[in-house]
């Protein structure tokens, strides 16, 4: 068995290089590519043959030009990078997790947690760097740390207890001790969905406000998420109903299916009345902004409540009346002016 073992271990590590030469160009002559990793043909054709079956998509050739070639498959298979490879794509994704490339953001901090874990020690300094000097050009919502968002998005994978400080929206500051369920990217913030040990409930932190730096503790044993495994729904509905006493409600005559696309979950809930109307529910408050909101639309609508919201559509009404009136002009300054 001692003697196995380092043969399997120089087979394994010439396989990786082998990988990385054939992602290194679109093609290698068979010759030139045993050639630079000074084995026979034979082992090369065999090291192919253990890469095809590891998923790696190798196209052969024959003839003059013969030789191999790295080319598409139909699954993604595991990708060998260089140093200046994995900065690159690190910096890329951190760019991305921070919101500047939107749309992207909940699959970017994924893919930084897998890269940022398998990158050697070395490297680290290099990143720290490049990460300081990179800031993101007219910044969209509050800015978080991508160094602080892929700590709790590895204590989410790995199921860690974490402590931290808090400040809520009211502006108080409190001492938290959480198991993390999921980091969620909503309304162009981020949010750390968890089991609140104190609490002893689901609670979602912004994680902006997130005012010390994350301590790791001890592992805890899963649990289910909170709606049906769903995060981001659930976010979603947390930050549109779950934080405010006053819910309006409004039916908006326009199909539920059309008031999807122009509503964000995380605005209010939309329920089909028919299937010409749709019933919104969404924070009363601030008033001003649901007024503003509903008339913006460019649609007929119907308020259910609260009372306060019907006071400020008629306050709203009046003041558009009272604006076209001054608007209008007078019949004697048409007169003359049309003379």
């Amino acid at each position: 068995m001692t003697a196995t073992l380092p043969r399997m271990l120089t087979a394994s590590a010439r396989l990786l290089s082998l990988l990385s030469l054939l992602q290194s160009r679109p093609h290698w002559a068979g010759g030139e590519l045993a050639e630079r990793m000074a084995i026979h043909p034979r082992t090369l054709r065999r090291d192919i043959d253990r890469l095809r079956q590891l998923g790696y998509p190798i196209h052969a050739s024959t003839g003059i030009a013969g030789g191999y070639a790295f080319r598409p498959g139909r699954a993604l298979p595991p990708l060998l990078l260089d140093d200046e490879e994995a900065l690159a794509a690190a910096v890329a994704l951190r760019t991305a997790v921070t919101g500047t490339i939107s749309g992207i953001e909940q699959t970017a901090i994924t893919a930084l947690v897998k890269i940022e874990q398998a990158m050697p020690p070395r490297l680290r300094p290099r990143l720290a760097a490049l990460r300081s000097a990179l800031l993101p050009a007219n910044p969209i919502g509050p800015q978080v740390n991508a160094g602080r968002l892929t700590t709790l998005a590895c204590a989410c994978r790995d199921q860690v207890q974490l402590r931290f400080d808090y400040t809520d929206r009211e502006g108080i500051s409190s001492a938290r001790q959480v198991e993390p369920q999921g980091v969620v990217h909503a309304d162009r913030r981020w949010y750390l969905v968890a089991w609140d040990t104190g609490r002893n409930d689901w609670r979602t932190f912004r994680i902006d406000r997130i005012a010390s730096a994350p301590v790791v503790g001890a592992h805890f044993a899963p649990r289910t998420g909170p709606g049906e495994g769903d995060l981001r729904q659930w976010v979603a509905r947390a930050l549109s109903l779950g934080q405010h006493h006053d819910l309006a409600r409004i039916i908006l005559h326009a199909p539920l299916s059309v008031m999807r696309q122009q509503i964000p979950a995380s605005a209010g809930e939309l329920e089909a009345v028919d299937d010409r109307r749709c019933l919104l529910r969404c924070a009363a408050n601030p008033l001003g902004t649901v007024v503003y909101w509903l008339l913006a639309l460019g649609l007929d609508f119907e308020v259910l409540g609260p009372p306060a919201l019907h006071q400020a559509m008629r306050e709203a009404g009046e003041r558009i009346s009272r604006s076209l009136a001054r608007s209008e002009p007078s019949e004697a300054s048409a007169g003359t002016n049309s003379t």
